[in-house]
Order: structure tokens, then sequence, then C-alpha cells
């Protein structure tokens, strides 16, 4: 036998349509709550308030000033050669009194450098680079023997009262490399033989002269033994001009 169950009737209002009662009104979206401090714009998800609050503004930077005058930015620099200790005045005058083996003026080499003896040896290697001959890495460690050899060579002579450092070897040996360089740059063009010899020959006395003379004129006790100094001064260069002989 079935069990009945009672079920309460389902009454419809009249209209078939629900009444305003009962119909649901629709829900906004989430909606964050705001930020109860207006100071912190970003906190708050209105955009358009944020946006009119905060404004871009462009950076100012001071300008750096000295001793309260105006402003000096990149003008006042020194040039980038003179930060690095690199005075091509003074190399250019030094390369003038090379040039004139009569008329050396020492007082120009009292200051001595590296930057034009550093010039003149890689230009020496180019132009044997151009003849076919790689002697970078000799032509750099021959000026440094040959250094060491006239800086023993003088104070073994001069004794204590030699006052010629390494540093001014290297720079004079450098500076006095400069005919040893024209005569690079001749032998491109000369025949071999007997004429690249005799020319050889020229531009190593050449050098020998401008050497000697600025040692005995720059270093102390230097003329008392200017036969010796200027025999290691020749052996130096001859042993440069082979590389451009052979």
């Amino acid at each position: 036998m079935a069990k009945e169950f009672n079920v309460p009737p389902v009454v419809f209002p009249s209209g078939g349509n629900p009444g305003p009662q009962q119909r649901r009104l629709p829900t906004a979206p989430f909606q964050p709550p705001k930020s109860s401090n207006p100071s912190i714009p970003f906190m708050s998800f209105d955009i358009g308030s944020a946006a009119a609050s905060t404004s871009f503004s462009t950076p100012q930077f001071a300008s750096t000033t000295i001793g309260g005058g105006g402003s000096t930015g990149f003008e006042d620099e020194p040039p980038l050669l003179e930060e690095l200790g690199i005075n091509t005045k003074q190399i250019y005058q030094k390369t003038l009194s090379i040039l004139n083996p009569f008329r050396v003026k020492s007082d120009l080499h009292e200051d001595a450098d590296l930057s034009g003896p550093f010039i003149f040896l890689m230009t020496f290697g180019l132009f044997q680079l151009l003849a076919g001959k790689l002697h970078f890495g000799i032509i750099l460690g021959w000026v440094i023997m040959a250094s060491l050899f006239l800086y023993v060579v003088f104070n073994m002579l001069a004794g204590r009262n030699g006052n010629l450092d390494l540093y001014r070897c290297v720079s004079l040996i450098g500076y006095c490399m400069l005919p040893i360089v024209i005569l690079s740059a001749i032998s491109l063009f000369l025949p071999g033989g007997l004429v690249i010899k005799v020319v050889t020959g020229v531009f190593v006395i050449w050098s020998t002269r401008v050497c000697t003379r600025l040692v005995v004129e720059l270093a102390s006790c230097g003329d008392e033994h200017r036969g010796l100094i200027a025999y290691a001064c020749f052996l130096i260069y001859m042993l440069f001009s082979l590389l451009v002989i052979f």
C-alpha cells in the first residue's frame, strides 16, 4: 500500500509574473573599500582621483660651482691627454730637438716621459711590419735591455756621483730612436747591398751623437766619460739597425 505525503499546494499570483516583493534585484560587482587616508592616492582604487592627485615633475639637477662662481660643467675639465700625463706640445718640441743633431736642446729632456718613446717604438715596429718583419716584441725587449745596459755602464763609471736613473735612460733611448725610425721608413724604398749599409751607418751615428750629448749634459760626471758613453750608445743603436738591414 503506497504511503501518502502531505505536500502544500503551490499558489502562483495572478498574471503569471512575480510581484515587486519577490523580484530579485541585480547585485553590483565587488568593489574594494576606498582608503580612509586621502594622502595615499595609490591605495585608492579610484583611478580618476589618483591620476588627478599625482603629477610628474621633471627632476632638477644642481649645477656644480667652484668658488661660488657661475655653473661649471665639462667646459672647465682638463683635456684627457693632460689627465693621462701626455703633453703633446712637449713631445713635439723634443722631437724637433732630436731632428737637429748639432743643436740639441737638453733642457727639454730634463722632464723624462715615456709617451714619445712609445710612439717612436710602435712606429718603428709598424715600418718593420710593412717590410714583412714582425719585431714588436723584439723591439720592446731590446729597449728594456739597452736601458739597463746604459744605466749600469754609466753608474759604474760615475760611481757614487751618478744620478742617471733608469726611467730617464728609457726616455732618452726612446727619443733618440727617431733616426732609426726614419731609417726603417727609408729602407722600404732603398735597394739592398752597399747603399743600405752606408745609409744605416749615417743614421746610427746620428742617434749615437744625440743620445751621448743628452746623457752627458743631463747627468753629472758625464763629460769625464764621454767616449765610453758614446761607445755604449753606438752599440745600442747598431743593434737596432740590424733589424732594418737583415
